[in-house]
């Protein structure tokens, strides 16, 4: 799980300075509406983040499915991309000039990345509870 740890270590480092950014940045540049869905963005980015976390620790436990652990933390990171990061790009949308209406439809995809984690995390759990009943 060395990898995933790395990895934690990045995103968690990106939800720093994406959070700062838009604490100390984007108060003058983007609507009050605009700045609390970015906030929503690095909210669930850090959630995430300590999610895989909490996944590179149960990875030493008996009975935990790594397979599925792996699993979880690739569709959290990929949740992260397109939950927060459209969250980030429809919050910027009149700093950048881009047009990324488009992006609506991919925040609720990112969503259910981040759901599909949670239950894979659950799945990796069940060997290790099943052989303690």
């Amino acid at each position: 799980m060395t990898n995933q740890l790395r990895l934690c270590a990045l995103l968690g480092a990106l939800a720093v300075g994406i959070g700062a950014f838009g604490a100390h940045g984007l108060k003058e540049l983007v609507a009050p509406e605009q700045l609390e869905t970015f906030g929503t963005g690095v909210r669930y980015h850090f959630y995430h983040v300590f999610a895989i976390g909490l996944a590179v620790a149960l990875s030493v436990l008996p009975g935990i499915d790594q397979k599925r652990l792996r699993q979880a933390v690739l569709v959290w990171a990929l949740g992260i991309l397109l939950f927060s990061g459209s969250l980030y790009l429809l919050s910027l949308k009149t700093v950048i000039g881009l047009p990324v209406a488009f992006l609506g439809p991919v925040t609720p995809i990112g969503g259910l990345f981040f759901i599909a984690g949670w239950v894979l995390l659950f799945l990796a759990t069940r060997r290790n509870l099943s052989a303690n009943a």
